[in-house]
């Protein structure tokens, strides 16, 4: 494809060269540019890709893209190399990629869904009722993608950088995909990782206190801001009407098309007469003319709301009641809400909740359903938000029944500094709790306190199979480690007996 046909839709560039050359690749990664290719300089947070021109253009880059006002100082660039100066490389990269893939999002169905939290079980949950309708569906989100029901590769963030994300767009199409349901992160909004796409469904789940630190948003007002944005590249939105801020949004956006859904304010789809228990909710809703009874597997009022806003969509594409509720009933999500088998047969639950809105709902939701103690296990991950560490102490000091302050992924930070904010909220309780800031070890230790009556609540790391402590990787499935525990512990109890 011409490097003139890659740049269209993008406005007041500055090009140095010749525009009709051939490109056979774009890419921001100059170790993975080839003959070629045109390279995208990104200004990260961390690294400035501009300091990479050289090495793109070494291993083949035959077209440069480039920030205003870029520090490009004893950089040398042949004069045959074309040069494009753009005002923001983030948007560069989203319209070149898109226009080189030759827009892959028009080619299917694309649902895009955004809010602080329910997002990965909404995805979830809409993928499987297309699924169940026969439909051939992808799906990108925080845990992995999906094409075609299988997993093709866990995820590094919500939503991919917009190079990646119009490539696994390409490949979608390739394989017959007729919807793609997406997590869209306010972060991926804010950086123009979705410029380009076309969405013919957005839906807004809740908005709360969330991703406000120096590498993410400064306050919460560029927060909603950022989200919002998702309703400016589709006409056609869903909102939960029980949210504050997804209230506002059928004044906000007057000329848009938007269906509300809720439980306790008027929508345009309502649940009623709910039962939850601690394995799943069971409502009443209207499915076409009809009111029908539906039951999700997943425990928790917030289960009704995700139900609520996957039902909208399948309802748009008119999905049969029938295949909605089997759907519902039968879907599950890694480290949402997962109860995880075990031989001691004590109920422990696996959940990201890592914001205070979430901890308080899951502690809420246990609560209200176990007969016995919940024992909430949780940290904060490090470097970001440290304004919601005390405000998640104090939650679960209030709530659970005994909380143990743990470390979640630390990062570049010192986990103990991290442990002392989180302590300082739950000293304002009267809630018993312990600080163990070896996850691991903090983990057996609520499983030796529970019986069969309580919960154990592992929060914050959900479906992550990993723990992030200095820019490193450590494998740390908790799926893995309860059963390790679990079996040493069995062990230790046989050797008592003898």
């Amino acid at each position: 494809m011409e490097l003139k046909q890659i740049l269209v839709g993008l406005e007041n560039l500055k090009v140095k060269g010749n525009l009709d050359i051939e490109i056979s690749g774009v890419e921001n990664n100059s170790r993975k540019v080839k003959k070629g290719y045109l390279f995208v300089a990104i200004q990260g947070f961390s690294t400035d890709g501009h300091q990479y021109v050289e090495n793109a253009i070494e291993n083949g880059a035959v077209a440069i893209m480039i920030q205003e006002g870029c520090e490009l100082k004893g950089i040398k660039i042949p004069d045959e190399i074309t040069v494009v100066m753009a005002k923001n490389t983030r948007e560069g990269l989203a319209i070149v990629s898109d226009n080189f893939y030759e827009h892959p999002s028009r080619k299917f169905k694309l649902i895009g869904v955004t809010g602080t939290k329910g997002k990965t079980t909404t995805t979830f949950m809409i993928k499987d009722i297309f699924e169940k309708a026969g439909k051939k569906v992808g799906l990108i989100g925080t845990i992995a993608t999906y094409i075609n029901g299988e997993k093709m590769k866990d995820s590094d963030r919500t939503t991919p950088e917009s190079l990646e994300l119009q490539q696994t767009f390409d490949e979608m199409v390739k394989k017959g995909v007729e919807i793609v349901v997406m997590e869209v992160s306010s972060q991926s909004l804010k950086l123009n990782r979705v410029d380009g796409c076309e969405f013919d469904i957005v839906i807004f789940t809740n908005f709360s206190e969330d991703h406000i630190s120096p590498k993410e948003h400064p306050n919460m007002e560029d927060y909603l801001n950022s989200k919002l944005k998702l309703f400016k590249m589709c006409k056609t939105g869903i909102a939960n009407a029980d949210d504050l801020y997804g209230a506002k949004i059928p004044r906000l956006f007057p000329d848009n098309n938007i269906t509300t859904y809720g439980i306790d304010n008027h929508a345009n789809l309502l649940a009623k007469d709910l039962t939850i228990t601690n394995s799943y909710v069971d409502f009443k809703v209207k499915l076409k003319d009809k009111n029908e009874r539906v039951k999700t597997g997943i425990p928790g009022r917030f289960s009704v709301y995700n139900s609520l806003s996957a039902v909208c969509v399948a309802q748009k594409f008119g999905i049969e009641p029938e295949k909605i509720k089997e759907a519902l009933l039968e879907v599950r999500v890694p480290g949402r809400s997962e109860l995880v088998d075990n031989k001691r047969e004590v109920p422990i639950m696996i959940d990201y909740a890592h914001s205070p809105e979430s901890l308080e709902n899951i502690l809420q939701a246990t609560k209200s359903y176990t007969r016995g103690k919940v024992i909430c296990v949780f940290g904060c991950g490090g470097d970001r938000d440290t304004g919601k560490r005390p405000i998640m102490g104090e939650i679960s000091g209030r709530i659970a029944d005994y909380t143990i302050i743990t470390s979640d992924n630390p990062r570049t930070e010192d986990p103990n500094k991290i442990v002392e904010q989180i302590e300082e909220g739950i000293k304002k309780t009267n809630g018993k709790y312990k600080v163990i800031v070896d996850r691991i070890q903090a983990i057996e230790e609520a499983i030796k306190m529970a019986t069969k009556r309580d919960i154990v609540i592992l929060a914050g790391k959900g479906h992550e199979t990993y723990q992030e402590i200095n820019n490193e990787k450590y494998p740390f499935d908790e799926r893995i480690i309860i059963k390790e525990i679990i079996g040493k512990l069995g062990k230790q109890t046989k050797n008592k007996k003898k």
